[in-house]
């Protein structure tokens, strides 16, 4: 997987499949970088991969109709599994768990663990660490230490339902080719990831604004923000990227936009991104084979309707009736 969050190549679907044993192992093995051992094999039953990949995160889907042990060693990123048949049992940082379907963990990527898996088929979302990181910094002005997850399971039945329901909107976000490879909707999306499994989890990270951050979320650390925001209205920008342009933490940007503004910094750029769209759709020839979802997917906005019942609230009219009237 990529290192970070970038308007690298397009993402692409991938796939593997097989009835031979042998070539299951060498596969998972250079996949996972892990070590495995075959415990029993159903003749003619077959093994599947199928990977949807996003650039910094990606959708996997495994079926292993066999007993399967493993050892895995630390790794360089987030993995969240959910079992949807068969067992999966677990011996990580001295404590054995068994998960059985619809069971959602996490695989710590700093803690070796041993696995046995039976019949399994599972869907991992895998992410890459520089994103969980980014989303978790609150102060960007200094080196922060790693994030630690300190359970495996959800906080909470609503924070389960909460992922998987961000995983169900990725994976229609995955399968879309068009909107996918848009960096703007890419980058997005994988710090959707990032915020969704912090919130799901519990680890380390802090949440809270400090006294200090409050103290920053000042009328000019709003101008400053906008400054940058709009300078770069079409780059892959995070709350992190503003909270560094104003010079403070991201609690402290994020604390001022809504004390001085009402909205979040995330807001002010989509509406910042909106406007763009607009003027995009006043300047195109309605007869030059522009569309309305051409340029709204450029500019980040992946559900149409919802694009366009915004663009309503926002100018009056639908986009398709600005694009006619250019």
């Amino acid at each position: 997987m990529a290192a970070q969050v970038s308007e690298a190549d397009a993402p692409i679907g991938s796939g593997f499949s097989t009835a031979d044993p042998d070539l299951v192992i060498d596969y998972i093995e250079k996949m996972y970088h892990t070590v495995l051992q075959l415990s029993a094999v159903r003749v003619g039953h077959v093994f599947v991969h199928r990977r949807l990949d996003g650039g910094s995160f990606a959708l996997e889907d495994v079926r292993l109709p066999l007993t399967l042990r493993a050892r895995q060693d630390p790794f360089d990123f987030l993995g969240v599994v959910t079992i949807h048949a068969g067992r999966f049992e677990r011996k990580c940082g001295g404590i054995d768990e068994q998960f059985q379907p619809g069971d959602i963990f996490i695989a710590d990527p700093a803690l070796p663990s041993t696995l046995r898996t039976v019949d399994l088929h599972a869907q991992a979302m895998v992410l890459d660490l520089p994103v969980l990181t980014q989303v978790a910094n609150t102060a960007p002005s200094r080196t922060p230490g790693p994030i630690r997850f300190t359970g495996f399971q959800p906080v909470s039945r609503g924070a389960a339902t909460g992922w998987t329901s961000t995983i169900s909107y990725l994976t229609e976000l995955l399968i879309n080719a068009e909107a996918i490879a848009q960096p703007l909707i890419r980058g997005t999306a994988a710090r959707l990831l990032a915020a969704t499994a912090l919130a799901t989890f519990p680890n380390t990270a802090v949440t809270e604004p400090t006294s200090q951050d409050r103290r920053d979320a000042t009328s000019a650390t709003v101008r400053r923000a906008i400054a940058f925001i709009e300078q770069h209205p079409n780059a892959d920008v995070s709350v992190a990227d503003i909270a560094a342009a104003a010079n403070v933490s991201i609690r402290a940007v994020q604390f001022a936009f809504r004390r001085h503004l009402h909205v979040t910094p995330m807001e002010y750029l989509r509406s910042v991104r909106l406007d763009r769209v607009h003027r995009e759709l006043l300047a195109a020839d309605p007869f030059g084979g522009t569309t309305v979802t051409d340029i709204a997917t450029r500019w980040g906005f992946y559900n149409h309707s919802r694009f366009a019942a915004r663009y309503r609230r926002a100018y009056g009219v639908t986009p398709r009736d600005t694009l006619r009237s250019g």
